[in-house]
């Protein structure tokens, strides 16, 4: 991909609920995937592509191409947990670039809340059979989000990072969301204790969770889904939006590694990738929609993509420039996050949704003049496996 704009975002849709109980995962994939293509102006027989990663209801890309009716040219299940969707659209835009398909949909449904899925306190490795991986982890009680919290920890001793600069964080994306009806709605139907912004002192005073990580940089559990439309430069032609060109991508993975830097996430190798890909750099981003599943993962993601130096990330969110009205750098989260507007298990969907809202100029935090965006995920554990992929959006 490059600037010469070969693929583009063309349709989109988020489904409303985050607690939608009698709805199946299938369901919501089925509903958001007929509003996505009818917001591109586009109908199922113009599908020749499908990405879907399979997690849920056992439902892929062989069955969910037999229930929606397509005849796909291209089927890619890739499952990188947070990020499989980041991953899929590059996957998506590098194949239609090459002529391999034309219209591609990317589909996630989740029903965790619903299902009283009790995400991250299960072992580091998630339930199942046992693995080499889980085999040798579990049974010593690392959860998933105690790693999480290793992390932060670990951040904190080597940087001089403070609570009260990681709270920062969750201020920005609670501002941003209490002005999405949806997040206003998912607060109050998940019931949270106090529907309302945040300050900092609200974030570092609310219950510890997994020290030294507070309730309040923890995102929540949610019901939700949602779909995309990638599509070539000649569908663009005919569609009935404004296209959001994907200009850049990049893909990385990270592990254990002895002498190795939990601090580091595998950002920091598919960042730059993504960056050169796309021909622009951190500074001439607009919006960054980071995986918020935790402070920490934005943190992370702010200083290894290079919107700061390693270490300088406390610093750089305690400067004023996260909310979508300030100036001095990328708003951040401005649909409201995984901490304060879904987190239905596989948020990277999300990341690129409210980026083509933002580069439409369709947000409900509309940042003015918005021409670029990052939509990065992360899956699996900090700390742990994991890996990062950041795509770049542009404006029309």
């Amino acid at each position: 991909m490059s600037q010469t704009r070969e693929v583009a975002v063309v349709g989109i849709h988020e489904y409303p609920l985050r607690v939608a109980p009698g709805v199946s995962a299938l369901q919501i994939k089925a509903e958001s995937a007929s509003k996505a293509l009818a917001d591109a102006g586009l109908s199922w027989q113009d599908v020749d592509a499908v990405y879907d990663n399979g997690q849920n209801q056992n439902i892929g890309g062989l069955s969910i191409s037999e229930y929606f009716g397509f005849k796909p040219r291209l089927i890619d299940v890739t499952s990188v947990g947070g990020t499989s969707y980041e991953f899929q659209a590059h996957h998506a835009a590098t194949m239609i670039a090459a002529g391999k398909a034309n219209v591609a949909v990317l589909t996630y449904g989740s029903t965790a809340h619903s299902n009283r899925v009790a995400i991250g306190t299960a072992g580091a490795t998630g339930q199942g059979a046992p693995t080499p991986f889980n085999n040798m982890e579990d049974s010593w009680g690392m959860t998933g989000i105690a790693g999480y919290g290793m992390v932060k920890a670990r951040h904190m001793h080597q940087y001089g990072t403070t609570n009260e600069q990681f709270a920062e964080i969750s201020v920005a994306t609670r501002y941003h969301a209490m002005r999405n009806p949806e997040a206003v709605k998912a607060m109050t139907d998940l019931e949270f204790v106090g529907v309302n912004e945040i300050t900092v002192q609200d974030v570092v005073d609310s219950r510890m969770i997994a020290w030294p990580l507070h309730l309040l940089e923890c995102c929540m559990v949610s019901d939700g889904g949602g779909a995309v439309v990638i599509a070539s430069k000649d569908v663009v032609k005919n569609t009935k939006k404004k296209p959001v060109w994907i200009i850049g991508g990049g893909e990385a993975t990270k592990y254990r590694e002895n002498g190795g830097d939990i601090t580091v996430s595998a950002g920091a190798q598919s960042g730059p990738v993504a960056f050169a890909d796309a021909g622009v750099t951190p500074s001439e981003i607009d919006v960054l929609m980071a995986y918020d599943s935790f402070s920490i993962t934005v943190m992370l993601m702010i200083e290894d993509l290079g919107f700061c130096k390693k270490g300088e990330g406390g610093d750089y969110v305690s400067s004023g420039i996260l909310k979508f009205d300030q100036s001095g750098g990328p708003a951040l989260n401005t649909d409201g996050g995984g901490l304060s507007s879904n987190h239905p298990g596989e948020r990277g969907i999300f990341c690129i949704l409210e980026a083509t809202r933002q580069m439409r100029g369709e947000s409900t935090s509309q940042v003015d003049n918005a021409k670029l965006a990052v939509a990065v995920g992360n899956g699996g554990q900090l700390g742990a496996r994991h890996a990062t992929s950041p795509i770049i959006l542009a404006a029309d």
